[in-house]
Formats: C-alpha cells, sequence, structure tokens
C-alpha cells in the first residue's frame, strides 16, 4: 500500500516538473527598493487625516492632538529623507562643523504666506506637507 502510494506521488512530481513550461509561471515581480517606505508614507498620510477628522469631531484635545500630529509629522519626516536618500534625488547636507552659519538678522518686514493647494490652509513658512491635511504642498504657493 505504501509502495503504490509513494509510487503515485513520484509520478505526479515528476509529471509537474516536467509539464510546467517556463513560461507557464508568472515572472517575479521585481519591488522597488522604497515600496515598503511608499507603503508606510501611506499609512502615515491616512493617520494624519483620520487624526484632523476626529480632531474636528471633538474627539481630541487640543494637547493630545498637537502631540499626536507632531509625532506623525516627525515620523513622515524620517520616512520621506529615507526615501530621497536611497533615490539619491538629494545630496547628503555638509557635516555641521564644516559650516558656520550666521544668523539671519530679525527684520519686522512682512512674512511671506504660504498656502496649501488642497485645503487653502496658510502657513508662515515654505513647508513638503500640510500641516493641517498632510496634503504634498510640493512647492509652496504665496
Amino acid at each position: 500500500m505504501t509502495l503504490a502510494v509513494s509510487i503515485l506521488l513520484i509520478s505526479a512530481v515528476l509529471a509537474f516538473v516536467l509539464l510546467v513550461r517556463p513560461g507557464a509561471i508568472p515572472p517575479n515581480e521585481t519591488l522597488s527598493p522604497t515600496a515598503h517606505l511608499d507603503e508606510r508614507k501611506e499609512a502615515i498620510y491616512e493617520n494624519l487625516r483620520d487624526l484632523n477628522f476626529e480632531y474636528r469631531l471633538g474627539k481630541l484635545s487640543d494637547a493630545d492632538y498637537e502631540k499626536t500630529k507632531l509625532g506623525l509629522q516627525n515620523e513622515l519626516a524620517k520616512v520621506t529623507d529615507e526615501i530621497e536618500s536611497i533615490v539619491g534625488k538629494r545630496a547628503r547636507p555638509a557635516p555641521a562643523a564644516a559650516t558656520a552659519v550666521q544668523p539671519a538678522p530679525k527684520t519686522e518686514a512682512a512674512k511671506p504666506v504660504y498656502k496649501c493647494p488642497a485645503c487653502g490652509a496658510l502657513f508662515e513658512r515654505p513647508m513638503k506637507f500640510c500641516g493641517e491635511c498632510a496634503a504634498p504642498m510640493g512647492e509652496a504657493q504665496s
């Protein structure tokens, strides 16, 4: 009995190996080196949208909202920096000791206002992502 089962199993394996053509097997999908980071970035965007929604509904206090939003934005910045370093779009900054930066003199001139193209929120400085809706701001528009 076991001999018959083993012969049947061996013949099934041989038939599978001999009859399956290489063209019948789907090609191996090559993932980008940043695929996992892109998925994480999308998850953070979704979390920021959910956070804003819950805050606007009054489910979160101001302190909890700010703390959580800041944590998500910091995580998003790290993920974005890691993606950019892998892709090589941005050069590494020089070490702080090599470049001495003089603080800019403070002036009371009118500060430019940057507007989010998605939600219309206004900001005093250009940002990569909107602090309200987390949409990419790209080139911030004044």
